[in-house]
């Protein structure tokens, strides 16, 4: 076998190991996802999940604690049970409630 035929020969087990791997874990990701749902207003300031609202790009990036428009992924079925302070609970859908000023 020539050097170039090894070297492409390398070059596509390396790239069908590189999908084979991202196929896993998107597929350990859904499997996650299943069991979860996002839970608005429930995250402490700095580790929401995702969704920060206008301002902030993705996780962790949540001003205040608590904010309306940030969530946390949780396991299903307990976001609307999740006490926070002030007597409130988490929510399905994002809140109006506890958003930093413009």
């Amino acid at each position: 076998m020539s050097h170039s035929n090894r070297v492409a020969l390398l070059g596509s087990l390396a790239g069908l190991i590189a999908v084979a791997t991202a196929t896993q874990a998107v597929a350990a990701d859904a499997a996650v996802a299943a069991d979860k749902e996002k839970c608005y207003g429930v995250a402490l300031k700095g580790k929401n999940d995702c969704a920060a609202g206008p301002g902030t790009t993705c996780a962790g990036t949540s001003k205040m604690d608590y904010q309306g428009n940030s969530w946390k992924l949780v396991p299903k079925g307990t976001c609307a049970t999740m006490k926070v302070p002030g007597n409130r609970t988490g929510s399905l859908m994002a809140l109006d409630r506890d958003r930093p000023k413009a």
